[in-house]
């Protein structure tokens, strides 16, 4: 990692806080085990494997709030330089632009600035991830029905914050050296929910590009 990228890091600036696991929870064994697997030099394709004998919701909820905090952290380095001005429309590059719809103020899908877009994401992300109605913290406590659609609604607005990353800051992500980890998280983001069919082909599309990286 670049001394710039640890500066960045160890400053903590994430965009939103952490959400964290309670130790001794059987979250946070999985979260271990996840990040164990990772720290080990696996293939990334081999990593995000459900593990022989845990439950696959609580392996993806596991690591739906892990990539919702390591998403949160780049965009938090790059965010001084994402703005009304430099942004005002949440896209990726003349053919994607995202429009943000939720059950509130924004009931038909909106044209929003990449900021405006970007904090009500990860608010909307909080509330999901927070909701021990949809995210059940006990064991033993079932996952409700509708997880899995909540999951990839999720999964599939973080990924477009990986595309506007790409398409419009990858200059400063080069500038702070912290492209291999960028690739990295995006490599293993991409790995799981293919593994788990988390987000449909056509939404991928957009990455599917020679220079973020081959075989993504």
């Amino acid at each position: 990692m670049s001394h710039a990228l640890k500066q960045v890091f160890n400053k903590d600036k994430t965009f939103r806080p952490k959400r964290k696991f309670e130790p001794g929870t059987q979250r946070f064994e999985l979260h271990k085990k996840a990040q164990a697997s990772l720290n080990a030099g696996l293939d990334l394709k081999v990593a995000v494997q459900l593990p022989p004998g845990e439950e696959q919701n609580d392996w993806v909820a596991v690591h739906v709030v892990d990539f919702f905090n390591r998403i949160n952290l780049i965009y938090g380095t790059i965010s001084d330089y994402c703005t009304e001005q430099s942004c005002p429309v949440m896209s990726g590059g003349p053919k994607y632009e995202y429009r943000w719809q939720d059950e509130h103020k924004y009931r038909k899908p909106t044209a929003l600035s990449a900021p405006q877009y970007m904090n009500l994401l990860m608010d909307w992300i909080e509330v999901q991830i927070n909701n021990e109605d949809i995210f059940p913290t006990n064991v033993g406590t079932p996952f409700p029905k509708n997880f899995l659609p909540v999951v990839k609604k999720i999964l599939s607005r973080l990924f477009r914050v990986f595309v506007h990353v790409y398409i419009h800051h990858f200059d400063r992500i080069t500038q702070m050296g912290s492209e291999a980890h960028v690739n990295t998280c995006y490599k293993h983001f991409y790995y799981f929910v293919k593994e788990f069919n988390l987000i449909d082909t056509k939404e991928l599309e957009p990455l599917v590009s020679p220079w973020v990286g081959s075989g993504y």
